[in-house]
């Protein structure tokens, strides 16, 4: 993964969210069970993604991923105009997840990056 980021992020329901506290796993949201991969986004990609993807939606979350913990089961693959989007094909396991918490927006209309401990 040379030259990619080190994190990406997934956006989860509420109920997602409490799927992956409570089962120490999550196996993907429809979207993710039909293309048989989990999508995931860059810091960079994250809140056109929820713009296109999650408008209207509340009571999101947003989980910071450490990609190296996921090792070969990553793979970076084209989507949206051409860009390189990290794709996991294997289930999340919380132990993946460096910091995680409620979607909210900074003053420019930007996703915040969810804050570790």
């Amino acid at each position: 993964m040379s030259g990619r980021p080190l994190l990406a992020y997934k956006v989860l329901t509420a109920p997602e969210m409490a799927a992956l506290e409570a089962d120490g796993m999550f196996n993907g949201a429809p979207v993710d069970l039909a293309d048989g991969y989990i999508h995931l986004s860059t810091e960079a990609q994250l809140t056109e993604t929820v713009d296109k993807h999650f408008a209207g939606q509340t009571d999101l979350h947003v989980v910071a991923v450490d990609l190296a913990v996921l090792g070969d089961t990553v793979k970076w693959e084209p989507s949206r105009g051409g860009q390189l989007f990290p794709h996991i094909y294997a289930d999340l396991p919380l132990n993946a997840a460096v910091a995680y918490g409620p979607l909210e927006r900074d003053e420019d209309g930007r996703v915040k990056l969810p804050v570790a401990g």
